[in-house]
């Protein structure tokens, strides 16, 4: 038997490399994967050459050892079956379908207890790590009542953090996109208005309580900072890569006491971490993941042999893109 991997293999270079499936080990499984979901955020940035190659992949994530640096192979949201267990494992582990945070690979040997058990449709499944992102965010934005709320970027993560901000008793909810296609989306999903960058209109310039700034463009910064309001907050989860950011600061920021915060999923906040665990965390992501259709989110499955073709729509057609999923028939 043999098995699929993509691979990053220089600027915007992917290959799909065939190789022996992997035996599991006495304590391990093997999964064989039916669906995977791309990142359009971090997976483009490797694309495009914008990751900080000497910077660790993921330092919670087992499967995601290593930096950015080419060659490498990176995604982390894969829905599989176990399709054998090593001698030491449970028997009732075999046939299970599970979710992993895993590359994108045909199957792969890993270590049960980094394997989340679940019965949804895979392409529902394949969800669980942005709508972890997106929980994360939201509980560091801590939204109140009547709070008006501002998201830059409405691509997979950003359409699941107004679908959880929606269902608080805001003001108003504001989204900002370039695309047509999502702002359709996010309207759908609970935003009472979704704009163009440049249309925000002068009643919510500095006047915004909370902004999330989740477009991966290092100008929107800028323009999330001054919708915000006196003493507002602005929740900063892009990853930039090593795109430069420039801010202008010189004028209304200074006298604002705007403050600037960072949030990201790999480590609960240490303001939560008294109540919350990444455990605590993940049962709300899943119940979130089940009480939800995402199928308005997928907008394209490819077969994992055209990854190449995948990435370039990314790259090239954002405004037709916003979930690709590879599949593995």
């Amino acid at each position: 038997m043999t098995r699929r991997a993509v691979c990053f293999t220089g600027p915007k270079s992917v290959e799909v490399r065939t190789e022996p499936v992997p035996e599991p080990g006495p304590e391990e499984v093997l999964v064989r994967a039916e669906r995977s979901g791309v990142s359009p955020g971090t997976e483009m940035l490797l694309y495009r050459n914008e990751a900080p190659p000497e910077l660790s992949a993921d330092e919670t994530i087992e499967a995601l050892s290593g930096t950015f640096s080419y060659p490498l192979r990176y995604g982390y949201a894969v829905v599989g079956r176990v399709t054998a267990v090593g001698e030491a494992v449970e028997a009732e582990w075999l046939d299970r379908q599970v979710f992993a945070f895993n590359p994108h690979e045909s199957h792969f040997v890993a270590d049960p207890e980094a394997l989340i058990p679940t019965t949804l449709p895979p392409e529902q499944a394949i969800f669980i790590p942005n709508v972890e992102t997106a929980v994360n965010f939201v509980m560091d934005g801590r939204p109140r009542i009547g709070a008006r709320v501002v998201v830059f970027g409405q691509g997979p993560v950003g359409l699941l953090t107004t679908a959880l901000l929606a269902e608080f008793p805001l003001a108003e909810l504001v989204t900002v996109d370039y695309y047509q296609t999502r702002r359709a989306i996010s309207e759908s999903l609970g935003a009472d208005r979704s704009v163009a960058p440049g249309e925000l209109d002068a009643a919510l310039e500095a006047n915004a309580d909370l902004v999330y700034e989740l477009s991966g463009n290092p100008e929107a910064l800028d323009d999330a900072i001054d919708v915000a309001g006196y003493a507002g907050q602005v929740v900063v989860g892009s990853w930039y890569g090593t795109k430069d950011v420039t801010l202008d600061l010189g004028e209304s920021y200074h006298r604002s006491h705007v403050r600037i915060r960072s949030s990201q999923v790999s480590r609960i906040d240490p303001d939560h971490a008294d109540r919350w665990d990444k455990d605590r965390r993940l049962d709300v992501v899943c119940s979130c993941v089940r009480q939800n259709d995402l199928s308005s989110l997928v907008t394209h499955t490819f077969d994992v042999e055209r990854a190449a073709e995948a990435y370039r729509l990314l790259d090239e057609r954002q405004d037709e893109a916003v979930q690709v999923v590879f599949k593995y028939d």
